[in-house]
């Protein structure tokens, strides 16, 4: 399956970074254009490449990780989703202060569907600090834990396997009106736990 990120933040390029380390290929995009990802795509040549947001959104799994604020504009615009999945790498997180944005008593994840409507969308990636994120997951003789939830079933599959090829523990917390709220940070109790599977 190809893979597109949009977003070159901390997460997004922490992404990059462990798919290069295991030899996946992905297109990487951010709202600054190619050139600006160049040192990032020197670094992880031959498996990262830079190119437009529309490029990477037209991969068979994109993860997203942009500052909420710009989450509509950043995911305006694009071609219909056509039932791809789509990765919720982000965080409810007005700045500055690391407040909870106003979500009217849904997750997180929900609002975030409504922007990419048609897409399969798979909350992962989000709760681990990016310096662990690209940190081998290989941990104390055991595999750093990675969350995930969604609600559907295929596309939690997909989005499982890719989490145990890049050598994490995948972990199933449900559907994402469960499951996001429990990984979502500010506010749920998983992110920035450094859990280890062991076995």
């Amino acid at each position: 399956m190809s893979i597109g990120i949009i977003g070159a933040g901390n997460i997004g390029t922490a992404f990059a970074r462990i798919l290069a380390r295991n030899s996946i290929r992905a297109t990487i995009a951010n709202s600054r254009g190619a050139a600006s990802l160049e040192a990032l795509t020197t670094e992880l040549s031959p498996w990262i490449s830079a190119g437009t947001v529309e490029n990477a959104a037209n991969a068979d799994i994109v993860l997203v990780a942009v500052p909420w604020g710009n989450l509509p504009v950043a995911l305006s615009g694009l071609p219909a989703w056509n039932n791809r999945i789509v990765i919720d790498a982000n965080n409810p997180v007005v700045m500055p202060g690391y407040q909870l944005a106003e979500l009217n008593g849904r997750t997180s994840s929900e609002v975030f569907a409504d922007l990419v409507p048609g897409a399969r969308v798979v909350k992962a990636f989000n709760h681990l600090f990016a310096k662990l994120l690209e940190a081998d997951p290989a941990a104390e003789g055991g595999r750093r834990v990675a969350f995930y939830s969604g609600d559907d079933i295929a596309a939690k599959a997909d989005v499982a396997a890719l989490i145990d090829k890049l050598g994490f523990s995948g972990i199933d917390l449900g559907v994402l009106s469960v499951g996001a709220r429990l990984a979502q940070f500010p506010g749920g109790p998983l992110p920035g736990l450094n859990l280890v599977k062991f076995g």
